[in-house]
Formats: C-alpha cells, sequence, structure tokens
C-alpha cells in the first residue's frame, strides 16, 4: 500500500504516482477526501515522519514565500523542503511543477513570492551541494528528472539519507 500527499491540494488531491491512499493539505479541510487545513508558510505539515511514498505540489511552492519576520527571521521555504524531506519515507519521491524564471508566469500572479529557476533544487537541496544547508535546510534529495514544459518547471526529487 502507497501513500500520496498533494500539498496545496485544492478541493481534490492530486495522485500523479497512483498512491493507493491519497491525502492533501490546502486552507481549506475536507475530511472526506483527505484534506486537511495547513497554511504551509507557517505551519508544519501535519503528519508524522516517514509516511508518504510520494509528495506532489502543483503550482503551490511559488506561494510560498522565501522569507518571514514573525517577529524573528524564518526561511519558510527553507522549512518546508525540510517538512517534505521529513513526512518522505527514505527513497521517496517528491514532484513539483511550478511557474519557472524567467517565463512571465512566474512573475505576472502577484500571489508569486517565491520564484523557482533551472537550478533552485540542483544546487539548493541536492545531496551533493546542499547550499541551503546554512538556511536550515536538514535534508538531501537527488535530483530524479527534471524539465522545462511550457511555462513550468517539473521536478521529480528522491529523498536520500546520508
Amino acid at each position: 500500500m502507497t501513500k500520496s500527499l498533494d500539498l496545496g491540494s485544492g478541493p481534490t488531491p492530486k495522485n500523479p504516482f497512483g498512491a493507493s491512499e491519497v491525502f492533501g493539505i490546502d486552507v481549506r479541510e475536507d475530511l472526506e477526501k483527505n484534506i486537511l487545513c495547513a497554511d504551509l508558510a507557517v505551519e508544519k505539515i501535519p503528519f508524522g515522519d516517514d509516511v508518504f511514498d510520494f509528495v506532489s505540489a502543483f503550482d503551490f511552492l511559488e506561494h510560498v514565500p522565501r522569507i518571514l519576520y514573525l517577529p524573528a527571521r524564518r526561511n519558510a521555504f527553507v522549512e518546508l523542503m525540510n517538512e517534505i524531506f521529513r513526512v518522505l519515507k527514505p527513497g521517496g519521491f517528491f514532484l513539483s511543477s511550478t511557474p519557472v524564471y524567467p517565463h512571465p508566469a512566474a512573475f505576472r500572479d502577484p500571489t508569486h513570492v517565491n520564484i523557482i529557476t533551472e537550478e533552485t533544487f540542483s544546487l539548493y537541496f541536492d545531496w551533493q551541494h546542499r547550499l541551503a544547508a546554512p538556511y536550515g535546510f536538514y535534508g538531501s534529495f537527488l535530483v530524479a528528472q527534471q524539465e522545462v514544459r511550457g511555462a513550468h518547471l517539473f521536478t521529480i526529487l528522491r529523498k536520500v539519507v546520508l
């Protein structure tokens, strides 16, 4: 039995890996559809460690601020990447599809506060470079697949336990 979690799921969690159990997180809760309410810019993913085989985020990461002051400085995007690492089982996969720089879709929506480039995951969250470590990133991923699809960067990361 495989489990998948869709971040920013909206009313219907996506299941790109064909998992047998699917959960979602959104700003509206719908327990009948396994959707929990959480604001992932400031809250943790409301599940335990090593629960999911897959996590997905379609058109979501660009809405998570890189930095917040509450009142102390927090690196919200890095904290979310830690949370994704935490809830994934070892060897689990994270799929992200987000508007990519320099495409206008990355900028035109005023709620886009986190601009993703083709190097964001490979340099800052990949197990070899981990440039986000000084900002509190404790995880490590392997970039299993990455390609630009129209205006979107489609990335699949695999959780690597060092």
